[in-house]
C-alpha cells in the first residue's frame, strides 16, 4: 500500500529498525534554522498558557512581512489545516483540481457533499497547466485549486496564463486557491507569487513555513486573502488555538532568517542540477521542476521498493490521480546525501 504522503519515517523505523535516508519529504535539508530553533525553546516557559486563537502577534508580523492589513489573513496548523478551513468556510459544490497536483485538496473534501473535477495535466508539455484550462472553468466552479509550483512535478503555470486565469476566475465567480507552499524555493518568488494580484479575483493564497524552514512537526500555515469576510469565515472553521505556542515563535523567527534562506537557496539551485543530470544519465525520465525536489519516471517500476534495501525512501507517486506506476519525486538534499542516493541507483541499474 502507497501512504497519502511522504515523511512516513516512522513506518520506516517500525518496519527495519532503523531511520531512512528520506527523500519522500520535501523539506531544507539545512534542518531547523538556528534562530527558529532558540526561539521555540524559549516559548516552552509560556507552554502552561493557552495559544492565542488569533494568533495576533504572528499576524501582525506577516501583515509587516507582506504588506498587507492583518484582517487578510488568516492561520493555522499547517497548509492542510488552511485548505480544510476554506472548505468548510464556503462549503462548495463542485471543486476543480489539476491532476497530478497535492492530495490534500481532495482529502479534505471527504465529508463533503461537492462535485470534483480533474483538470488532466499531460506528459507531453511536461505536466503543465494549459490553455485548455480556461475552457474547463465555468460558473459552476466553486473553486479552483492551483499548485504553484505544482506538487509533485515541481513545474510552475506561466505568468501570463496564471493571471488570464485569474481573469477568467473572475468572470466566472470562481475563488482561485493558489498554493504557493514550494514559492520561496523560486528562482524569483515574488514576481511569481499571486500575492500582488489579490484584487485581480476571488482569491486565497496558501502559504507555509513547512519546507523552506524545515519545520512540519510544528504545524505552521497561513492563508492570505483581499476578502476580509472570507478570512473572518475561515477563522471560525477550525478548532480554536490551531496554532502552538511553539509553531507561533517558530513563525515569527523563521520570518528573519534571511541568511538561512540565502544559503538554502544557492543549495538547492546546484544539488537540483546535479540530481537532474544524474538522473538523466542514468535513463530516467525528469521534468525540468523548479521546485526543492526532483520528479521523474523510472525504467525500473519498483526503484522506490529496490531503494528501501539501502535504506532509502523516496517518494512513489503512483498514487497522484493522472500517474501510474514509474512515477517519482525525491528532494533534493544536501551533496553527500544526493550521491548516496545516485550511487544507490546505479548499483539497482547494474
Amino acid at each position: 500500500m502507497v501512504l497519502g504522503h511522504g515523511g512516513d519515517w516512522r513506518g520506516f523505523l517500525e518496519k527495519n529498525g532503523v531511520m531512512p535516508l528520506d527523500f519522500s519529504a520535501s523539506v531544507s535539508p539545512l534542518g531547523l534554522p538556528a534562530g527558529v530553533r532558540e526561539a521555540v525553546v524559549r516559548s516552552l516557559s509560556r507552554a502552561d498558557l493557552y495559544p492565542d486563537p488569533m494568533s495576533r502577534d504572528l499576524t501582525r508580523d506577516l501583515s509587516r512581512y507582506y504588506g498587507v492589513s492583518d484582517n487578510k489573513i488568516v492561520c493555522g496548523a499547517g497548509a492542510s489545516d488552511i485548505i480544510e478551513r476554506l472548505l468548510r468556510a464556503l462549503k462548495p459544490s463542485r471543486v476543480m483540481v489539476t491532476a497530478p497536483a497535492f492530495s490534500g485538496y481532495t482529502e479534505a473534501l471527504a465529508g463533503l457533499e461537492c462535485d470534483i473535477e480533474e483538470y488532466t495535466l499531460s506528459d507531453i508539455n511536461g505536466f503543465r497547466v494549459d490553455e485548455g484550462i480556461l475552457g474547463a472553468i465555468d460558473e459552476d466552479t466553486d473553486v479552483l485549486f492551483l499548485c504553484e509550483p505544482n506538487n509533485p512535478t515541481g513545474v510552475c503555470t506561466e505568468r501570463d496564463l496564471l493571471l488570464r486565469i485569474a481573469d477568467r476566475c473572475r468572470e466566472t465567480g470562481t475563488l482561485l486557491a493558489v498554493d504557493e507552499c514550494f514559492n520561496d524555493f523560486l528562482e524569483d518568488p515574488e514576481g511569481m507569487s499571486m500575492l500582488s494580484e489579490l484584487e485581480r479575483c476571488p482569491m486565497l493564497v496558501i502559504r507555509a513555513f513547512t519546507k523552506f524552514y524545515a519545520m512540519p512537526g510544528l504545524r505552521l500555515g497561513y492563508g492570505i486573502s483581499d476578502d476580509v469576510d472570507l478570512i473572518d469565515k475561515m477563522k471560525r472553521a477550525g478548532q480554536p488555538w490551531a496554532v502552538s505556542v511553539m509553531a507561533d515563535a517558530a513563525g515569527r523567527a523563521a520570518l528573519h532568517e534571511e541568511e538561512y534562506g540565502r544559503v538554502l537557496k544557492k543549495l538547492i539551485k546546484e544539488e537540483r542540477m546535479y540530481l537532474l543530470d544524474s538522473l538523466k544519465r542514468l535513463g530516467m525520465g525528469c521534468v525540468q521542476g523548479e521546485a526543492n525536489f526532483v520528479f521523474f519516471e523510472s525504467p525500473v517500476k519498483d526503484l522506490g521498493e529496490k531503494l528501501q534495501t539501502y535504506g532509502i525512501v523516496i517518494r512513489d507517486c503512483s498514487n497522484f490521480s493522472g500517474l501510474k506506476k514509474g512515477y517519482y519525486r525525491a528532494a533534493v538534499r544536501t551533496h553527500e546525501d544526493n550521491v548516496t542516493l545516485i550511487s544507490a541507483m546505479e548499483e539497482i541499474l547494474k
